[in-house]
């Protein structure tokens, strides 16, 4: 009989220090009202001497702690994340050995924005393949790839991570997915190049910093995401949406677009900023902390993801 990954445990991490539009306003040439009305985001997370990978243990550690299970019982660990310590090793394999899951599988998905629904979707069909717990994480310490003298970038990010655990059942959780993508348009958000640069070729200095073009997501985000979130539902309901936490206006633009109420499009940037692949599982640890969405209750829930590569995605789970 074929198994499906069903969602057992959520937990986050968030860095100690806070940075408010005001703290920012300090050294850059903003201000709380600049950055509020155009993004709705008033403060984020900024960690310090913690890198990634410390922020996703700290959130595989709560999962482990919640579900009481071995961590050598798990059969994979992927970390979904756009700014790992290394090129290598990976983030998860950094999780794998602190958690001492010696029996993991482990690897990361560049995805960017979209990471998170990636990496679950890439879970979900290793458990149909007959692997039985694994953990999926999305983590990311953008704060390291910003230039923080740029207030176009630098206002919109924070640093976090969240996962879920995933258990083998025999009901699907997640019912359907759609995952695109479009090199086309690459360029409309890099971060951390690396220098073409060794002892037989001189690479002219380039900026390593993250660099978007802001309308260019924008109207990524309001056509091609919502045309693949309008295809994706098509005739099913979800009892809410929980899209990549990039910008409110956004959202809210595609709630409208979706004729949807904006009570079904939960939002927390406000209070973390664009923390890229970790703001969908930061969101629903959140929701299901506040009893707004409960594990085992069938509620239907959809996670959409869009951002660098260009990359985007859309998943219809049933908690």
């Amino acid at each position: 009989m074929m198994s499906f990954g069903k969602i057992r445990a959520t937990a986050r991490y968030l860095p100690e220090k806070i940075v408010t539009n005001d703290d920012l306003a300090e050294w850059m040439d903003t201000s709380d009202e600049w950055i509020q009305s155009r993004t709705g985001i008033r403060q984020r997370h900024i960690a310090e001497a913690e890198n990634t990978s410390d922020l996703c243990f700290k959130v595989a550690e709560k999962l482990i702690t919640k579900t009481e299970i071995d961590p050598l019982s798990l059969d994979f660990i992927i970390v979904a994340t756009m700014s790992p310590d290394y090129s290598s090793p990976s983030v998860a394999c950094q999780v794998q050995g602190q958690l001492g899951a010696n029996n993991a599988m482990a690897f990361d998905v560049a995805a960017a924005c979209a990471g998170f629904v990636y990496a679950l979707a890439t879970a979900e069909n290793f458990m149909r393949g007959g692997m039985q717990r694994g953990i999926v994480i999305g983590g990311e310490k953008t704060s390291k790839l910003l230039d923080w003298q740029d207030r176009s970038s630098a206002v919109l990010f924070g640093d976090g991570a969240a996962g879920v655990l995933l258990e083998a059942s025999e009901e699907a959780s997640i019912i359907k997915q759609m995952l695109r993508a479009d090199g086309e348009r690459a360029n409309a958000l890099t971060a951390g190049f690396r220098l073409n640069s060794n002892v037989f070729h001189d690479s002219p200095e380039i900026s390593t910093a993250l660099a978007m073009d802001g309308r260019g997501i924008w109207n990524f985000a309001l056509n091609d995401v919502t045309k693949s979130l309008k295809e994706f539902i098509g005739e099913e309901s979800a009892d809410y949406y929980l899209l990549h936490q990039a910008n409110k206006r956004i959202i809210e633009k595609i709630a409208r677009k979706m004729k949807e109420p904006i009570e079904k499009f939960p939002m927390n940037l406000m209070n973390y900023g664009n923390t890229s692949a970790a703001s969908i599982p930061i969101l629903l640890d959140e929701l299901v902390e506040a009893g707004v969405l409960s594990l085992n209750s069938n509620q239907k829930v959809v996670l959409t993801g869009y951002g660098g590569g260009l990359a985007w995605g859309n998943l219809l789970i049933q908690l």
